[in-house]
């Protein structure tokens, strides 16, 4: 993606707004067809947010107010636009212009504009880019979806050993403009081996006859073509890089990842996190408010229908203790109250390990030690629970069966949720599965169907040996009290 040049646009509003503030002033001024006034607008404003104010027009006029930008501008802006908005534009633009901006994208912006695009469109658009622009693309698409060799651009600037100081800002100077970032420069061997990294900084303040071997660190951090992003969005963010380089399995430098390109990875893993919590499928999350009725349907169906199948069993354990419901009829009442709580205290256990899991920090404490600290926090807050609930449940009932049937039934509960919530997102870790599967509805479901047979069994337990226990308690006190006396 290409960098920003930084320049202010002389407005304080918030990027938002001011993307809504241009979208008006855009959509007028095309209305009645001033297109020199809205190449005066968009002069000052950054590429980023002309992307968003034009992404925000309505269809027929997002052509036209591209067509308006500069080349260069053009295809800056182009990288910045949603996937949505950037084939919309390809099937308006005429073929000279749409070849024209894919020809100057940033080699891994393409690959990912490719990624969406219908193979027929694909093989067109390839067969037309110039021979090193295509071979680039194709080398890129032919990595695995997700991994640092997909993610990774081949536009950067590597230095050799032997070159002085003066000789390599010659060439970081000449290669500049064409590069994705002039912060890091790598060094390669003859056989394009990595073998070192250098900051601009250093090569600036270098004395000019100084060898790169000289003044380079050796020590260098890379990823190979196949490390997942996740990964690889963890090393950016734990070193505090720019950017890092990417090798292949014989250590030759291939190309770099970048942090813009990080950031994104980080918004889309965790914008799949959460439609995952929340049992909505994975697809294209940023054209999800775009998406038709239907589609919107069919992401969220899936989860739902295998949801209340699973809900179905909560009924058929309802219906099989009919007789302990027919016999005390309020224990109906508490029914959803411990189901909700237990699929409160199931979410917020795997919330916290998903979590942990994600950002590595479970790490440090460990599965089991992570599972355990669950169990017992799952138990104290069913203790504190029961505090407030059976009071009121037992004065409810008129008798202690309602009371203590809560009471047992919430402690129990509570600690179940909490360790199917703390266990399951680490057991599919442990298979190679995405824990965000076990999502928060996944959970709650299941507590319940748990937690309602844990209580209507406890209840009719109480019922057959709640009188005997009693009775039990009267003769103890009985026979305590003729011993004092």
């Amino acid at each position: 993606m290409a960098e920003s040049s930084g320049v202010a646009t002389g407005v304080t509003v918030e990027h938002h707004m001011l993307a809504d503030v241009v979208t008006r002033q855009l959509e007028a001024m095309l209305a009645v067809g001033n297109y020199d006034a809205v190449k005066m607008l968009l002069e000052p404003v950054q590429p980023v947010d002309i992307a968003e104010a034009i992404a925000n027009l309505p269809t027929t006029l997002q052509a036209i107010a591209f067509r308006l930008l500069s080349k260069d501008e053009a295809i800056s802006v182009y990288e910045y636009l949603g996937t949505t908005t950037q084939q919309s534009l390809l099937s308006k633009l005429r073929s000279s212009e749409v070849l024209e901006v894919v020809e100057e994208m940033s080699p891994d912006d393409r690959a990912r504009l490719f990624e969406e695009l219908p193979a027929k469109v694909v093989r067109q658009l390839l067969s037309e880019l110039s021979p090193d622009e295509r071979r680039v693309t194709s080398e890129l698409l032919g990595f695995r979806a997700e991994t640092a060799g997909r993610l990774m651009t081949t536009e950067f600037i590597d230095l050799k050993e032997d070159h002085l100081a003066q000789e390599a800002l010659e060439i970081v100077r000449r290669r500049a403009r064409d590069t994705e970032t002039v912060y890091s420069l790598y060094v390669t061997d003859a056989e394009r081996h990595l073998t070192g990294i250098l900051s601009l900084r250093d090569l600036v303040t270098a004395d000019p006859g100084t060898r790169i071997g000289d003044v380079m660190t050796a020590d260098v951090l890379s990823v190979q073509t196949d490390t997942d992003q996740e990964k690889v969005a963890r090393t950016i963010q734990r070193y505090d890089f720019l950017a890092v380089p990417v090798v292949d399995l014989e250590q030759r430098l291939v190309g770099i990842v970048t942090v813009d390109d990080v950031i994104d990875v980080i918004e889309q893993e965790a914008t799949r996190d959460l439609y995952a919590a929340g049992a909505v499928q994975a697809g294209d999350e940023d054209d999800y408010f775009s998406s038709n009725l239907f589609t919107v349907a069919r992401r969220r169906v899936v989860w739902l229908a295998v949801l209340v199948v699973a809900s179905f069993f909560t009924s058929e354990v309802i219906a099989a203790n009919e007789d302990v419901l027919q016999k005390v009829v309020l224990l109906a009442a508490f029914i959803p109250l411990l189901g909700g709580t237990g699929g409160n205290v199931g979410a917020q256990s795997s919330t916290v390990v998903i979590r942990g899991l994600s950002t590595q920090s479970i790490s440090s404490l460990g599965s089991m030690k992570a599972v355990g600290r669950e169990v017992m926090a799952g138990a104290l807050l069913g203790i504190l629970m029961m505090l407030l609930v059976v009071p009121f449940a037992w004065w409810r009932g008129e008798s202690a069966l309602v009371g203590i049937s809560v009471g047992i039934s919430l402690l129990a509960i509570t600690t179940l949720a909490a360790t199917a919530g703390a266990a399951f997102p680490l057991v599919f870790d442990r298979m190679g599965l995405d824990p965000a599967l076990m999502s928060t509805p996944f959970i709650t479901t299941c507590t319940d169907v748990a937690g309602t047979l844990i209580y209507l069994k406890t209840a009719e337990w109480l019922l057959t040996h709640l009188p005997q226990l009693q009775q039990a308690a009267s003769i103890s006190t009985q026979f305590l009290a003729a011993s004092v006396f």
